[in-house]
C-alpha cells in the first residue's frame, strides 16, 4: 500500500469515525508493505497512527517498509521526537536493511528497453 493511500484511508476513516476499525485491520494483515516510506512529511495524527500500527505487528506480523530515505532521515519526516524515536526503534532495531544501488527499476526496465 502506498502510504500516500494508507494515509487516505486513514483520513478517511478519522472522518467518518471508524479510524480504530480500519488500524485493527492494519494490526491484522500477515504482510504490511508501506511503500513510498516517508516519501511526504508525516503529520502528528499520521505519526500517531503509524505507531500504533507499527507497534501493534512488532513482532507478530510481516512488514516491509519501502523508501529513498536513510534511516537517518527518518526522524525529520516523522515529525514529532519521542514518537520518531518509537517507530524507529520498532523499525529499524529488528529488521533487515536491503539496500539497492543504482537506477531504479523503472530506469532500467522502462517502455524504451526492448
Amino acid at each position: 500500500m502506498g502510504c500516500s493511500i494508507l494515509r487516505e484511508e486513514l483520513a478517511i476513516a478519522r472522518g467518518e469515525n471508524h479510524c480504530l476499525k480500519t488500524i485493527k485491520q492494519l494490526k491484522q494483515v500477515r504482510l504490511l508493505i508501506f511503500d513510498e516510506w516517508l516519501l511526504f512529511q508525516l503529520s502528528t495524527v499520521d505519526s500517531v497512527e503509524v505507531l500504533e500500527i507499527i507497534n501493534a505487528r512488532h513482532k507478530r506480523a510481516f512488514t516491509i517498509f519501502c523508501t529513498q530515505f536513510s534511516t537517518e532521515a527518518w526522524h525529520n519526516k516523522i515529525g514529532k521526537p519521542a514518537v520518531a524515536d518509537a517507530i524507529c526503534a520498532r523499525i529499524v532495531h529488528d529488521s533487515y536493511n536491503i539496500i539497492i544501488h543504482g537506477d531504479g527499476m523503472r530506469k532500467r526496465k522502462g517502455l524504451n528497453e526492448s
